[in-house]
This record gives C-alpha cells, sequence and structure tokens, in this order.
C-alpha cells in the first residue's frame, strides 16, 4: 500500500488566470508532481525519495511559488525555504532565506543527512550548499515575468496577498513499508520584508512526519500557522486524541485556525494511507493518488479525477 498528496498552494486565482488554458496548466503541473513520487512508490522506493522528487518538479515548475517562480520580496530578492521530515525517526532538515540555491528541498535533505543541524539559514545556508557540491545559480533564475507584476502591484498599493498569490508547495506519502514523510517549500509571501520567514521551513508548523501519526505539509498565511503549530497540532490530535486524521485536519484548519483569523489548508495522509486535504480558503490547488490508485487534481472545490494503472496511465 501507497499514497501521495501534493499542494501547489492556498487562495484563489486571480480572474487574468481563470482561464481554461491556465486552469489545465496547474492541472498538469500537479499531475506530474504526482506522477513524479509515485513513480518511486510503485517501484518500492521510500516515501522520504517521494515527497523530495514530487517538490522538486513543482520547484521546477514556474507557475508555483516555490524554486523558480517564487515570488518576490520588497528589496527585489527572491527568498526561498524549505523543509522535510522522515516518518520513521523523526529526522529533519530546514533552510531559509536561500537566494542561489536552486532546489531548496534538495539542500534541507542534505542539512538533514550530512549535517549534525536540522536548519541552516541565509549566508551559512548557501556555504554549506557550495560544500555539497550544489551548484549556484543567480537570483534573477528564480524570477519571472508574472512574479515582478505582482511584486509592481504590491509596492503601489495593490491587495496581492493569500487569496490572489499562490504560496508554497508541498507533499506528503506513505511508503509500502508503512513509512510516512513530508516535505514543503516556498518562496513566501510577496513584498515582504527581507529576511521574514513563515512556516514552510519550521518544524511542526508547516511540516511534520511521524509513523505513529501521520505527515503533514501546510500553505497559506505562515504567521497563523507558525503560532498554532499547525503541522504537529494535527499529529497531535491523532497521536493523543486518537482522531482519523482527516478529522484532525478539520479541527485544526476549520476550527482553531480559522479563530486565529488564519486562511490557507494543509494536505495529510495517515499511516493507513487516508489522505485529507481541507483548506479554509477560496481554494487550494492539490491532487493525490490514494491507496487505491486513484488520481485527482482540483483548485478549488472542483475535483478532476482519473485511475492510475500499473502502467501510470490514466
Amino acid at each position: 500500500m501507497h499514497a501521495i498528496a501534493v499542494h501547489g498552494g492556498a487562495g484563489d486565482l486571480p480572474p487574468a488566470e481563470r482561464t481554461p488554458a491556465r486552469e489545465s496548466d496547474y492541472h498538469a503541473g500537479l499531475e506530474h508532481a504526482l506522477r513524479a513520487g509515485q513513480a518511486i512508490l510503485r517501484a518500492g522506493g521510500a516515501s522520504l525519495d517521494a515527497v523530495v522528487a514530487a517538490v522538486q518538479a513543482l520547484e521546477d515548475n514556474s507557475l508555483f511559488n516555490a524554486g523558480r517562480g517564487s515570488v518576490i520580496a520588497a528589496n527585489g530578492e527572491c527568498e526561498l525555504d524549505a523543509s522535510l521530515m522522515d516518518g520513521r525517526d523523526l529526522r529533519a532538515g530546514a533552510v531559509t532565506g536561500l537566494r542561489h540555491v536552486r532546489s531548496p528541498i534538495q539542500l534541507a535533505r542534505l542539512v538533514m543527512e550530512r549535517s549534525e543541524h536540522v536548519m541552516l539559514a541565509g549566508a551559512g545556508a548557501e556555504e554549506f550548499a557550495l560544500e555539497q557540491g550544489l551548484e549556484p545559480v543567480p537570483n534573477s533564475y528564480f524570477v519571472t515575468e508574472r512574479r515582478s507584476r505582482e511584486l509592481d502591484a504590491a509596492l503601489h498599493g495593490a491587495q496581492v496577498g493569500i487569496e490572489s498569490v499562490k504560496g508554497t508547495v508541498g507533499a506528503v506519502a506513505i511508503d509500502d513499508h508503512g513509512n510516512l514523510a513530508a516535505a514543503t517549500s516556498t518562496g513566501g509571501m510577496t513584498a515582504k520584508r527581507w529576511g521574514r520567514v513563515g512556516d514552510s521551513p519550521i518544524i511542526g508548523a508547516g511540516t511534520y512526519a511521524a509513523n505513529d501519526c501521520c505527515a503533514v505539509s501546510a500553505t497559506g498565511h505562515g504567521e497563523f500557522f507558525i503560532r498554532a503549530a499547525v503541522a504537529h497540532e494535527i499529529a497531535s490530535l491523532v497521536r493523543y486524541g486518537g482522531h482519523p486524521v482527516v478529522e484532525a485536519a478539520r479541527i485544526v484548519v476549520q476550527d482553531q485556525l480559522r479563530r486565529l483569523g488564519g486562511e490557507g489548508g494543509v494536505i495529510a495522509i495517515g499511516r493507513d494511507g487516508t489522505i485529507a486535504m481541507p483548506f479554509n480558503s477560496k481554494g487550494m490547488l492539490r491532487g493525490s493518488i490514494d491507496r487505491d490508485g486513484r488520481l485527482s487534481t482540483a483548485i478549488d472545490q472542483a475535483v478532476r479525477t482519473g485511475r492510475v494503472s500499473q502502467s501510470c496511465e490514466k
């Protein structure tokens, strides 16, 4: 039994992007990430490898706010964050404030596997990337014309926020050995103050995985997700409260987070392979291949479904 879910950010597509062609591009991007992760799981691979592959596919897709296509801070620079967690032994790695690392989730994994630390930031993280042989890219690599327009609009007083700019990508998975993993990557918020850190690189807020309960990756207004320790709160409701993962995720996203005024959602997967994808924003880019091989992707309430065969074809 294996399963995987991904998200590409919470909020509502702006009117200019509510075209059939653009919506089709989002569905295709989500499906490509799902298939990248599912190919590893189908071959008997580890959930950790699967979530990294899925997130890297989203980082390389300029439609999403992670890697290339990240939103731009107020100082005109892209600053990227990421984290991942292995549910087998609670190992974790995180990076924040990156400006020259093409795949933040790759570096987060290297922090977990090749250092004694959990989180590295800024220049120290980038020096570690060089030591690990990662080739730096110019900050301009991440910038797209679309993100430049969004920054210009935000700096001139237009309301560009969680409901109009997609934020964060992530993946959760369970493999055939019952191991859970979660990964999250982001460019943050448009026109954020440089140096701002959201929930994505913070274990327990934006990312959490443990084999005795569930794996969670979050997306939304990060300050609220930090305050509510969203990912760990869901895990605690499963672990100590005995709640099914679907109910635990609903309680945190629809009740606890909403009371704080926080918008967004999560993807979560339980140790039985059950997938939860609740959100309290107008929409959430999301998709899954469940334990029965059913593939679905969605932007808002409408869900596009298909079936994955052994050859991974619809």
